[in-house]
């Protein structure tokens, strides 16, 4: 909707307030179903529970809320969940994501030991019923999913808000600037905001927050930890494919307008290494039937992981249509591509295969994770690529010199372990404003 106010009419911009942001959200809420439509047609995932998208689903108090986004935010939030549950046994704990993938982690990890739902759009009306339910006294959001309707009820009601992991590109800043009615109320309603870099904390602060109300406390993706069985399984699954000499490396989380770049990359590799494998796992589920149709137009030899077809010698990509299984393909790769960085989406999160102990590349539109991407740039376990062409040379100058890969993958893993603490940090800060919650 500010995307449209952004393109179509830039007077809105010092007019908008959280009333007028409303009042065109019930305007354009026809859309919203128009949007979940269109979702549902794309990926089953999308299809039903439509009710707690306007927060129509019935849902039982609970002291503590959590909202993560997606898969990646809810990975990160996992351990700092565990560690508050396992602080604080008395406390009801509601989790929301607003992606299936981001569900189906928070059901994976803590099953019904918590309640879940997806967060409702940020219509008055929606966001009033969730929170005239669920009652929270204390409200953890997680990175950057703010809403200001969320806020402002939850504020209203007396509910603690805490923006943990906070992350804010220039780039987020700027959009934000653009609206000061609407989100500096907002962003001074939070109690307190743990952000991951010192150039995050002054760009909240340069908005209007108070400075008192932000701490820097470092990344919890930095806290990843890896469950020794994801290691095993990756070891089995590549001796099973008979490929445990020829490259093997894995494009992650990439979208559509970069599939071409990416198997483009994949054919430099092969005409030096004939026995490489691409293993290419797309973003979203809904990509995962064009990112099949792309490989085979490539000419390319195809197996899906979905289907657990049998690798076979002559199986050039293996497609990660499988949700929840990308940290472990990881493991089964000597190199790694983080997408959403080829084209201008702003990346997702390099760690991963940096914690696998993978030299790591990434496109030049990586903002949602400057200061990760830097630290490993510095360290030397990450290069930045702009084409196909300059990521295949990167990828077959580290498969041909077995030493400078090493170099790269333990570069790589000290990034990772000399961050590590954010969590210790974070929930230090959490508990500051969680003593208020009743038992």
């Amino acid at each position: 909707m500010l995307a449209l106010a952004d393109k179509f009419y830039p007077v809105v911009k010092h007019l908008m307030n959280r009333h007028l942001y409303s009042a065109l959200l019930y305007l354009l809420s026809p859309l919203l179903l128009v949007y979940l439509s269109l979702r549902a047609f794309k990926s089953p995932d999308y299809r039903g529970r439509w009710g707690e998208r306007f927060g129509l689903s019935k849902l039982n108090s609970s002291q503590v809320l959590i909202h993560s986004v997606s898969m990646g935010e809810t990975l990160a939030a996992i351990p700092l969940i565990k560690a508050l549950m396992k602080a604080h046994p008395e406390w009801h704990f509601t989790v929301t994501t607003t992606s299936p993938t981001g569900s189906v982690q928070v059901r994976k990890a803590f099953g019904d030991t918590v309640q879940h739902c997806y967060l409702p759009f940020d219509l008055p009306f929606s966001v009033k019923r969730f929170l005239k339910q669920l009652k929270p006294e204390l409200c953890i959001i997680m990175e950057t999913e703010l809403w200001p309707n969320l806020v402002h009820q939850a504020h209203k009601r007396g509910c603690k808000l805490v923006l943990a992991n906070g992350r804010l590109s220039q780039k987020s800043a700027d959009k934000y600037a653009n609206y000061p009615k609407l989100n500096r109320p907002m962003l001074q309603s939070l109690d307190v905001i743990a952000v991951q870099t010192q150039a995050e904390a002054e760009r909240f602060i340069a908005l209007g927050v108070d400075a008192r109300r932000v701490q820097v406390c470092g990344s919890l993706k930095f806290d990843l930890q890896i469950d020794d069985a994801k290691r095993q399984q990756a070891r089995v699954l590549r001796q099973q494919w008979q490929r445990t000499v020829e490259p093997v490396w894995v494009a992650g989380s990439v979208h559509p307008g970069e599939f071409g770049a990416i198997l483009t990359a994949h054919k430099h590799i092969l005409a030096r290494f004939p026995k490489a494998l691409l293993i290419m796992a797309p973003r979203h589920p809904e990509q995962f039937e064009l990112a099949a149709s792309t490989v085979s137009q490539a000419g390319l030899q195809l197996a899906r992981r979905s289907t657990e077809q049998k690798m076979s010698a002559d199986t050039q990509v293996l497609l990660g249509d499988t949700m929840g299984e990308l940290l472990m393909l990881y493991g089964c790769g000597d190199q790694a591509f983080v997408g959403g960085t080829l084209i201008e989406n702003g990346g997702h999160n390099p760690l991963e295969p940096a914690a696998m102990g993978l030299s790591v590349c990434v496109g030049p539109h990586h903002w949602d994770f400057t200061q990760i991407t830097q630290l490993l740039v510095e360290a030397g376990g990450l290069t930045v690529v702009d084409s196909a062409e300059t990521l295949a040379a990167h990828l077959l100058s580290l498969f041909e010199q077995a030493d400078l890969a090493q170099q790269a993958s333990k570069a790589a893993i000290a990034v990772v372990e000399e961050n590590r603490g954010a969590l210790v940090k974070q929930l230090a800060v959490i508990e500051r404003y969680g003593s208020s919650v009743a038992n």
